[in-house]
This record gives structure tokens, sequence and C-alpha cells, in this order.
């Protein structure tokens, strides 16, 4: 059960993480892809605009969302092996010493 806590934490983590990540860096790439490339001014449908940069941003913080958790994955994994692999290592305590009668 502890392992699957670990599990969980690190992948919740990752997920909030990857979350803050792209919420920061997506609008700055959103406003650059859909800027004109000469600065002209354009006739655009609003409505239509507000849709696709808010779908590209719930999108950018899902894909931000879904590699934070993977990352998180993936770091759990190398906890637990790393946690086990020191376990197996550390000899057990000695037996006690026989004592000479």
């Amino acid at each position: 059960m502890a392992l699957f806590k670990t599990f969980l934490i690190f992948i919740l983590a990752g997920t909030l993480l990857g979350t803050f990540i792209a919420s920061l860096a997506a609008p700055s790439y959103i406003e650059w892809n859909n800027s004109t490339p000469l600065a002209t001014q354009t006739m655009c449908n609003l409505p239509e605009v507000v849709r696709s940069v808010t779908a590209s941003l719930m999108h950018s913080q899902l894909m931000g969302a879904a590699i934070g958790a993977g990352v998180g994955l993936v770091a759990a994994i190398l906890v637990a092996v790393r946690a086990r692999s020191r376990s197996k290592q550390r000899p057990g305590t000695p037996p006690p010493a026989a004592t000479a009668a």
C-alpha cells in the first residue's frame, strides 16, 4: 500500500507541475502562433478566435499534465527500484556472538 501511495503522490505532483509549467509557457506560444506576420490589421470572427485560443490553452494544459504524470511515474519507478535495491544491499543484523563460557 505504501508503494501505491508513493506512486500516486509522484504522479499527482508531476501532473500539477506539468499543468503549472504549461499554463506559464502556453500563452506566449499561442500569442506568437496567432499573431499576423506583418502586424497588419485583419478582420476576424472574434468568437471563433476566442474558442480557438481557449481550446489551444486547454489542450496545452492537458498535454502538460499528461507529460508531467508520465515523468512523475518514471520518477516513482526509479525511486521504488532504488529503495528496493538499497534494502537488499543492507545486510541484516548480524547474529549475536556466542559467548564463551
